[in-house]
C-alpha cells in the first residue's frame, strides 16, 4: 500500500473538464501550409511595434489594433489592410471590432492574442497622478483600456483561439509596487490585469488556450518619463533600461510551442528591479 506523508489528506477524485489537445509544434508538417496569425493591440510604438516586427519576421501574419492610423514605419506585410484603428476605451464598440478581427481569419483560427494596449495619464509636466489627483473619469478611462478591453477581447475571440492558441497580457512592475512615475489608476489596473491573467489561465486551459503575462520594468521607448534613465541607472540591478526587443522576444516565446506547458505565469522583464 503506498505511503503518504504524515498528516496528508487523500485527494478525492472529482469530475474534470476534458482537456483540448496540446498546441502543434512550430515545425509540425501539418502546420506548414498555414500562416499563423497574431492579433496585437497597442501596436503603433514601443513594445507593441517591436512585437509586431518579431512576429512578422518569423512569418506570422500580424493584425494590429491601435487608436492611431497605420504607420508606414511598420515593416510587416499587409499592414494597412490588417490594421484596425479602434479606441479600446470605447467598450461599446468592441463587439464590432471583434467581428472585424474575425472577418480577417480565413479559417476562423487565431493563434495568438497579445494585449499590449495601455494608457497612463500624467499631470502637468509629466508628473505622477496619485489617488487625490485622479478624477473618476480618469479611473474609468484607464480601466476600460488596460483591463476591461482585455477581458472582452479574450471572451470574444475564445472560440477562434481554442485548440492551441495563446494569450499574452502586458502588465507592469507598477502593478506590484508603488512606482515613482506610474500613477495610481495605471498601477491598480495592471495589478488587476495580473489577477485577470490567472483567472483566464485557469478558465481557458481546458479549451486549449494558454494565458500568461509579461511584466516590463523600465523600457527604453520614445515616451519615457523625465528622470527614468537616471532612475534605472540607480535602482535597476543591471544598471540600464530594457530594450523593446527584449520584451518582444519574451512575448514571442510565450506564444510559441516552446512554452506549451507554461500557463498562468507572469514573466518579469526588468533587469532584476523587482527583487
Amino acid at each position: 500500500m503506498p505511503r503518504r506523508c504524515a498528516g496528508s489528506v487523500p485527494r478525492q477524485p472529482g469530475p474534470r473538464a476534458p482537456l483540448a489537445p496540446p498546441a502543434q509544434p512550430d515545425n509540425d508538417p501539418a502546420m506548414t501550409d498555414r500562416q499563423k496569425i497574431l492579433v496585437l493591440t497597442g501596436a503603433s510604438r514601443g513594445i507593441g511595434h517591436a512585437t509586431g516586427r518579431i512576429f512578422a519576421d518569423a512569418g506570422w501574419r500580424v493584425i494590429t489594433v491601435s487608436r492611431q492610423a497605420f504607420s508606414p514605419r511598420c515593416p510587416w506585410l499587409g499592414g494597412p489592410e490588417d490594421h484596425l484603428q479602434i479606441d479600446l476605451g470605447d467598450i461599446a464598440s468592441l463587439p464590432r471590432a471583434i467581428a472585424e478581427m474575425q472577418e480577417r481569419l480565413p479559417d476562423g483560427k487565431l493563434d495568438a492574442l497579445v494585449n499590449n494596449a495601455g494608457i497612463s495619464p500624467k499631470g502637468a509636466g509629466g508628473t505622477r497622478l496619485g489617488v487625490l489627483q485622479s478624477e473618476a473619469a480618469a479611473w474609468m478611462a484607464v480601466f476600460s483600456v488596460n483591463l476591461f478591453s482585455t477581458a472582452l477581447l479574450a471572451r470574444g475571440l475564445i472560440d477562434n483561439l481554442a485548440g492551441g492558441g495563446a494569450i499574452v497580457n502586458v502588465t507592469s512592475i507598477a502593478g506590484a509596487r508603488v512606482h515613482p512615475y506610474a500613477g495610481s489608476a495605471y498601477a491598480c489596473s495592471k495589478a488587476a490585469l495580473a489577477t485577470l491573467t490567472r483567472e483566464m489561465a485557469n478558465e481557458f486551459a481546458p479549451r486549449g488556450v494558454r494565458v500568461n503575462a509579461i511584466s516590463p520594468g523600465e523600457i527604453d521607448t520614445a515616451i519615457l518619463s523625465p528622470g527614468t534613465r537616471e532612475f534605472a541607472d540607480r535602482e535597476v540591478p543591471m544598471r540600464r533600461l530594457g530594450r523593446t526587443d527584449e520584451v518582444a522576444d519574451a512575448i514571442f516565446f510565450l506564444c510559441s510551442a516552446r512554452a506549451s506547458y507554461v500557463n498562468g505565469a507572469e514573466l518579469h522583464i526588468n533587469g532584476g528591479q523587482h527583487v
